[in-house]
């Protein structure tokens, strides 16, 4: 079994990936782990994308329960077919925001303030999260995640993290005995 976790950022599918990595003891991979190189602070430099999805596959390929959280839409067509569920998070833009706005607070603390490129790049990934909802925004967009999963044969169940998480991790757990009956 493998599970899929996409949303925008900001919408819990990392925190979802963790709690239902508890709940069933599955492998949990965060895209992020992958994409960026571990940097203090964090998330400052990208991995070289042949690298990252070489890397990604190699650690996918070796375990047969898994949930993964984060986006491969643009990570080429082999993600198409490699899940049996893909769990679709949402939340309203105005929440989602807040709580990226505080994410960036307890990650950086001081530095958001003293630090001006700390500051730039905050700034700037808090302006592209704000386009996910942006029907004409192609980057990672509500609208790309749509399409994407209307390319998917697999069980899609579409979640809103506005919800407690006990409550989704219970959504989740009921689709997959459904699943497997």
């Amino acid at each position: 079994m493998k599970i899929l976790i996409i949303g925008a950022s900001g919408s819990g599918t990392t925190t979802l990936g963790k709690v239902l990595s508890e709940a069933t003891s599955f492998q949990h991979l965060d895209i992020d782990d992958y994409y960026w190189e571990p940097t203090n602070p964090p998330y400052q430099i990208k991995v070289p994308v042949t690298e990252r999805q070489q890397r990604f596959k190699e650690a996918f390929e070796k375990h047969e329960k898994m949930i993964v959280s984060g986006s491969l839409v643009s990570w080429g067509n082999y993600w198409i077919t490699a899940f049996d569920l893909v769990i679709f998070v949402t939340l309203q833009p105005e929440i989602r925001i807040k709580r990226l706005q505080q994410r960036e607070i307890e990650r950086y603390g001081d530095s958001l303030q003293t630090d001006a490129v700390i500051q730039e790049r905050s700034q700037a990934f808090l302006a592209w999260a704000k386009r996910y909802d942006d029907v004409t925004f192609t980057g990672r967009s509500i609208s790309v995640h749509r399409d994407w999963l209307g390319l998917l044969s697999c069980e899609i169940l579409e979640i809103n993290s506005e919800l407690a998480i006990e409550q989704n991790v219970s959504k989740v757990l009921e689709t997959l005995s459904e699943l497997y009956k």
